[in-house]
């Protein structure tokens, strides 16, 4: 919804998912018209008359999987050890079962088309709204983990870059390159049409797989070497990579819309299978990669680890900041036309860039005040992407079809992940935000 407008939608609409709210004023969205937001927008498009292909399809999952958690994989295997590599399969199988149970549930009723549709049709209206609360905070804090994301890598690349505004007054460093980039990124929170921005971002999967052959190459020809020999296993960083693993695999919000836009719904499963399968090679060769080259002294970012100067770090490093600069404003809308439309300004141009421009001024606040990106990733993926990617999934599945409908080895599993799922979140938040506090 370009100008968050609550004029309700019909089936036909084409304008993009992202520019649509998760909530409206006065009970919230009607069915369908969701737009399941989470990181990694640009997976969310509209379906075509004639439905998406399997292979569009797959495409779209792989650019909702391919995101920033490429660039922390090495240091979550840092903090958990060789081990922990065999969680990260972990995370992975449990998130691809829970992406089938969302497929599962929607074959409920037709009238579930999102991932609010599903709390709802669970819990109701509560269902809805606390669906809809975890994605927005989960959006919320990831662009602020993309200013931090941007700020130390334009640090990198320019060190020692400082502004004076007056006398005794000096910004600098990535302090300065977050409040620019915040600037610099203002303008494309007030477009009418994120279209072209979502295009833009839809380059996930390449620029995955040019940040793994940039980190190879340095390693190869740039001289880094593979010198890091790392642990076997830290079991007080366990939670930090369990976070960190989590947040690489929490697209489960637009897995709804993926689906609905498919031809052949009934080879979702096996699309989304391929997706995890295909990213789970691709962030495992990152971490292994990274971890060997630098050891426990990998960065929360690896290119931040690159060595200055090389074509190879830089190619990496405008491959990194390329994507977070085009997705902040996919993340932020859906926050901010929920706010426009609770406060009834959706038709108030003024108003909405005001509200928006807000937004962006509190994400940067944050962002200079909390600028650890490691750390900040671990809270989001132990606090909201193990919700919405393990708990949610499987609580909305027991509740929509009852444990008489399972059977006794489903019944197990589920609440096997449920139970794992809950530690996971407490040790992992409590771990986050620990280090967090430590830092200050």
């Amino acid at each position: 919804m370009a100008n968050g407008e609550a004029a309700p939608h019909s089936p036909s609409d084409d304008s993009p998912d992202f520019e649509r709210p998760l909530l409206h004023a006065h009970g919230g969205l009607q069915a369908g018209k969701d737009p399941a937001a989470v990181r990694d927008h640009e997976a969310q498009c509209s379906p075509d008359a004639g439905g998406a292909t399997s292979v569009r399809t797959c495409f779209n999952g792989l650019n909702a999987l391919s995101g920033v958690g490429l660039l922390s994989i090495p240091y979550a295997l840092a903090e958990g050890g060789w081990l922990s590599l065999v969680l990260l399969l972990f995370v992975a199988a449990v998130c691809c079962y829970t992406g089938q149970l969302l497929q599962t549930c929607m074959s409920a009723s037709p009238d579930v088309r999102s991932y609010p549709d599903i709390g709802a049709r669970a819990f109701g209206a509560k269902g809805r709204f606390a669906v809809s609360l975890f994605l927005y905070a989960e959006l919320y804090l990831v662009a602020i983990g993309f200013l931090i994301l941007e700020g130390d890598n334009l640090d990198k690349l320019f060190p020692g870059t400082s502004l004076s505004l007056g006398p005794g007054i000096v910004v600098s460093g990535k302090h300065l390159f977050i409040v620019l980039v915040s600037i610099a990124i203002l303008p494309t929170t007030w477009l009418r049409n994120l279209s072209v921005l979502a295009y833009v971002s839809a380059s996930g999967v390449l620029a995955s797989v040019v940040l793994v052959f940039c980190v190879l190459w340095a390693a190869v020809v740039d001289g880094v070497g593979f010198q890091g020999k790392g642990t076997m296993l830290n079991v007080s960083g366990l939670p930090t990579a369990l976070g960190l693993y989590t947040f690489c695999y929490c697209g489960h919000a637009i897995f709804p819309t993926l689906c609905n836009s498919m031809k052949e719904k009934d080879k979702f499963s096996k699309v989304l299978v391929i997706c995890f399968v295909a990213c789970t090679l691709n962030y495992g060769s990152m971490a292994i990669l990274g971890y060997l080259m630098y050891g426990d002294d990998v960065e929360s970012q690896v290119t931040l680890n690159l060595p200055e100067g090389k074509l190879s770090s830089k190619l990496a490093i405008y491959t990194a900041l390329i994507n977070p600069f085009s997705k902040y404003a996919l993340m932020v809308t859906p926050v901010a036309t929920a706010i426009e439309e609770k406060l009834l300004a959706g038709n108030k141009r003024s108003m909405n860039m005001l509200i928006r421009t807000f937004i962006v001024i509190s994400t940067v606040i944050i962002a200079l005040t909390v600028p650890f990106f490691g750390h900040l990733m671990a809270l989001v993926g132990s606090l909201l992407s193990v919700m919405a990617s393990m708990l949610l999934p499987c609580i909305c599945y027991l509740k929509i079809f009852g444990t008489a409908r399972c059977s006794r080895a489903e019944v197990v599993l589920i609440v096997t992940i449920i139970i794992l799922g809950s530690l996971v979140a407490a040790s992992g938040t409590y771990s986050s935000l620990q280090k967090i506090i430590h830092e200050f």
